[in-house]
């Protein structure tokens, strides 16, 4: 104790400490405060717009939150010791201009400064999505984000099952099931979301019972039904992302005009044999890139796009690609990463190969460019 007291003392003479007034006065100048206390202490209140980043995972995660080591940081902790230690911390990691908040956030608080309770995780989700926790680029802050979240999933056979198990192994909150066909025994080669025991069920059904039995915390949506022109506004109003995993060009297109109607982003994909194709369509994004009709302007004759029950397919082949058409659904909820936008990822079972093909945006899309 003696020890840590003469430390205190040393850091005091060599770490900037300022008042919570001054504190206060310097975020509208750019300043950034820095609570790092535990979960625990911020559950019951936080400084207004404070970045949260708790002491533990202090060297892993901060970058990702301020990138930039010229920026102002004032440290804000409980008492105010906590705070000169990391804030010695973050100017020998190089950050150049770092203080500490006198007092922390009791005096914060007991001064009247703006406090917030955030959104926080619960003690089962900390548990369960720990490895997401783990990853700078998620933490804390990006699994409330997925468990904000709203997908819906065109489709609930051989894309579907992959998509829905892995998005609700990852705590995407809610998922939205669009199909209106029934299991029947040669789906099972390759979807796994189903079993003999429910042939003849709903898929969406059968569906929502499995994801539910492997993740209760969520919200499944089943939309028993085919999508039209007449329905297909008002459920896709409700949603963040959509994901594409039908196999019929009707609905492709169908599911392509609505997302550029309502400026979603849509992860597309498809199946054929021992071929698969992803891609990422999103004229509103930050990327304005393409949709689908840039890359395939009209349907081809129906007798060259025959469905995966006219042409057959692999039944591992829907396991690779969906799991890939998730990935690329995380990355754009995260923000993180490059997302497939303005690509086509193929993949060659046979031959083990990926190959990328550059989409280039159509300026001629009569659908997108005018929509943008």
């Amino acid at each position: 104790m003696k020890l840590q007291n003469a430390r205190l003392q040393l850091l005091k003479q060599s770490v900037t400490e300022i008042s919570p007034e001054t504190a206060a006065q310097r975020l509208s100048q750019g300043t950034v405060l820095l609570d790092v206390r535990e979960n625990e202490e911020v559950a019951k209140g936080s400084p207004l717009g404070a970045i949260r980043q708790s002491r533990a995972f202090l060297e892993f995660q901060i970058e990702t939150k301020i990138s930039d080591s010229n920026t102002p940081i004032a440290v804000i902790c409980a008492s105010g010791a906590r705070s000169l230690f990391v804030a010695d911390e973050l100017s020998r990691m190089g950050y150049s201009n770092v203080s500490s908040v006198k007092g922390g956030f009791s005096a914060w608080a007991e001064q009247g400064f703006p406090v917030e309770t955030p959104p926080m995780l619960s003690d089962y989700d900390r548990d369960r999505y720990a490895r997401h926790l783990a990853i700078p680029e998620v933490g804390e802050e990006g699994q409330q984000k997925l468990l904000s979240s709203r997908i819906a999933l065109v489709g609930a056979g051989g894309l579907g099952s992959p998509l829905a198990y892995y998005l609700a192994a990852a705590g995407v909150g809610t998922l939205g099931l669009i199909d209106d066909d029934h299991i029947e025994r040669s789906n099972l080669q390759r979807q796994i979301l189903h079993n003999e025991g429910r042939i003849g069920q709903f898929k969406v059904d059968s569906a929502a019972e499995t994801l539910l039995e492997f993740n209760p915390n969520i919200v499944v949506n089943k939309h028993k039904l085919r999508l039209s022109k007449d329905n297909i506004d008002e459920i896709f109003e409700d949603y963040d992302l959509i994901i594409d995993g039908s196999d019929n060009l009707p609905t492709r297109y169908l599911v392509n005009d609505a997302c550029v109607k309502h400026q979603l982003p849509l992860v597309y994909g498809s199946i054929f044999r021992f071929e698969g194709q992803i891609s990422v369509f999103w004229p509103a994004g930050p990327e304005e890139g393409p949709c689908y009709r840039c890359l395939f302007p009209s349907p081809p004759p129906s007798e060259l796009a025959p469905s995966c029950a006219e042409a057959g397919v692999i039944g591992v082949l829907p396991g690779v690609v969906g799991t890939l058409m998730a990935t690329e659904a995380l990355k754009i909820l995260l923000e993180m990463g490059e997302p497939l936008t303005g690509k086509l990822l193929t993949y060659d079972a046979l031959t083990s190969s990926f190959s990328t093909l550059k989409i280039p945006a159509d300026p001629e899309c009569e659908l997108c460019r005018k929509a943008c």
